[in-house]
């Protein structure tokens, strides 16, 4: 935990001339954003699957780094010596405040609770973005599942029969293959839908978990919340694009 104290202090001590008493919030900002980009991979990889659950490998390997983040805003002392990061703010809010201790100084409305205010209300939008998206997905899925199920096993459009005996054999051969192996998809398409249509109700409403989670945490915890979900919101929607992109581009080359 030293070693990210030194880091986030260190981070804060660069952005300071620029940022003032607000610089070792911009820090954890900035350090959420690194070690997002650090696990940028397995998120692609994720997400090259397409299901709901993706991105939650990358979301499990945050864990340890949220609860460090946790710690360093909740200790009296790091490595035996008082820690530095408590003195630090966010506006008038110290990072290491929780909501309970905004609402004894001022009130729901006081300084430090507007601080609060605004970070719930940041964490709000980003959780409706992405329900909002989780929702449309869910759909999207579940409807090209229902299509792939009415349409059943279809011949390829536009192949020329095998000739001859051995031909005629070969091409029963394939045609049958491929028959099952559409019909297996049909199947399994009508499991994804079904699992989609449950998902797709139940997912989006967990964004709205980490409101819960950022009014009992430290304010810098409550940061890195923030700055991790608006992330994970972003990138998807950066790697759909991408995805949506190259399909685009393959269809034009095959015409």
């Amino acid at each position: 935990m030293s070693v990210f104290t030194h880091l986030v202090a260190e981070l804060g001590r660069l952005l300071e001339p620029v940022l003032a008493q607000s610089a070792t919030a911009a820090a954890i900002v900035l350090f959420t954003v690194l070690v997002r980009l650090a696990l940028h991979p397995l998120s692609r990889a994720a997400f090259r699957g397409a299901t709901p659950a993706a991105g939650c490998l990358p979301m499990l390997l945050q864990l340890p780094v949220f609860f460090v983040m946790y710690q360093a805003f909740s200790s009296a002392e790091v490595g035996g010596k008082a820690n530095e990061l408590l003195g630090h703010r966010l506006f008038a809010a110290p990072l290491g405040a929780r909501w309970t201790d905004a609402l004894g100084e001022g009130g729901l409305f006081g300084a430090q609770g507007l601080v609060f205010l605004g970070l719930f209300g940041a964490i709000a939008v980003v959780a409706a973005w992405s329900a909002v998206r989780g929702r449309r997905t869910a759909a999207s899925v579940a409807a090209a599942a229902a299509e792939a199920k009415a349409a059943g096993p279809r011949k390829p459009a536009g192949r020329v029969a095998p000739q001859g005996k051995a031909g005629a054999t070969a091409g029963a051969g394939t045609g049958a293959r491929t028959g099952a192996g559409v019909g297996v998809m049909a199947e399994v398409s009508a499991e994804q839908q079904e699992v989609m249509r449950k998902l797709g109700g139940v997912l989006p409403l967990l964004s709205f978990g980490t409101l819960i989670t950022a009014a009992v945490v430290p304010l810098a915890a409550g940061l890195y919340l923030l700055t991790t979900t608006a992330w994970s919101v972003a990138e998807r929607v950066w790697l759909q694009y991408r995805k949506e992109r190259a399909e685009r581009s393959g269809e034009q080359m095959a015409q």
